[in-house]
């Protein structure tokens, strides 16, 4: 089985007093190798990458993969400039990562040629796989179709980690046929919008590339073994069950400040795990996190 397959992991990177809080992060990724999911990504955007500095992440790099166990290791490389990208795709390497997660990092807009060349610089100086990452709501830049076929054709690019696809499984098969039509066999199309995963793999992407796996790896697998299995009305029911977490993204714009809540209501971080200046959801919002996660029976 290809490692770009499956449940793919991402974890926070929880902070406490301004500083990476290592025994929270090492306790997050054991959890997800005990659950057995297919492998863990260490400074994706729910791993908070792009406000730490290149120590931190190398630090964080070796932690998760001395801990991961035999779970393949996967690290976000993504930076402003290329020459930092490539010394935290060096970092990744000496840790041991398994592959690297590249989304294009900017202040000033990029163009299809800038991102294209940043690909190419990483895929000319590393051995290791990489996952194209597709993050529009955070990036600001959105890969056509016609993209991700001139960069899935350079050297060593294993995966695309796509957006949201639609909830209505004919058009996601659209979607995800369309995209498979224009890469090579080789290269495995993942999904990363967590309230359509079940949609996407049961219309052919090979991996989910998971936020709620991060924390929640039991209902995210039971999603993504159904869908696995062709049990794709099973792993679509799964996925509906999980409509208050959904909504809970939606409401408060994305789903980073709501996983985070999710830890810490679990007691799987401190209290105001994220980043500053992100300052995390209010207390109204976080009880009603706390009784999303307690109605659905997730702690």
């Amino acid at each position: 089985m290809s490692l770009f397959t499956g449940l793919g992991a991402f974890p926070l990177t929880p902070l406490a007093n301004d500083a990476v809080d290592e025994g929270a992060f090492v306790a997050l990724v054991e959890r997800l190798a005990s659950a057995g999911v297919d492998s863990i990504t260490a400074l994706g955007s729910t791993g908070s990458y792009a406000y730490l500095s290149e120590a931190e992440r190398a630090r964080v790099a070796r932690l998760a993969v001395q801990y991961a166990g035999s779970t393949p290791v996967f690290v976000g490389v993504g930076a402003l400039r290329t020459s930092q990208v490539l010394a935290n795709v060096a970092h990744a390497e000496a840790a041991g990562a398994a592959g690297v997660l590249l989304a294009p990092v900017s202040y000033q807009p990029l163009t299809d040629t800038d991102v294209f060349e940043l690909f190419r610089a990483v895929s000319e100086h590393t051995e290791l796989p990489i996952i194209l990452y597709n993050n529009p709501s955070t990036t600001r830049f959105t890969f056509s179709t016609e993209l991700y076929a001139r960069i899935a054709e350079l050297p060593g690019i294993a995966s695309i980690k796509m957006p949201s696809v639609p909830a209505d499984l004919a058009r996601a098969r659209e979607r995800v046929a369309e995209v498979r039509a224009v890469v090579p066999g080789q290269v495995s199309i993942g999904i990363s919008g967590d309230a359509t995963a079940a949609y996407a793999l049961s219309a052919g992407c090979d991996a989910w590339y998971s936020v709620i796996g991060g924390t929640l790896p039991e209902p995210a697998l039971t999603i993504t073994r159904a869908a696995q299995a062709g049990l794709t009305d099973q792993a679509i029911a799964k996925s509906d069950r999980l409509a208050p977490l959904w909504q809970l993204f939606t409401e408060h714009g994305g789903s980073i400040r709501v996983i985070a809540a999710v830890a810490e209501h679990l007691g799987l971080t401190s209290e105001r795990c994220l980043p500053l200046p992100i300052q995390g959801l209010d207390a109204g919002a976080r009880r009603r996190v706390a009784e999303v996660v307690e109605s659905l029976e997730l702690a």
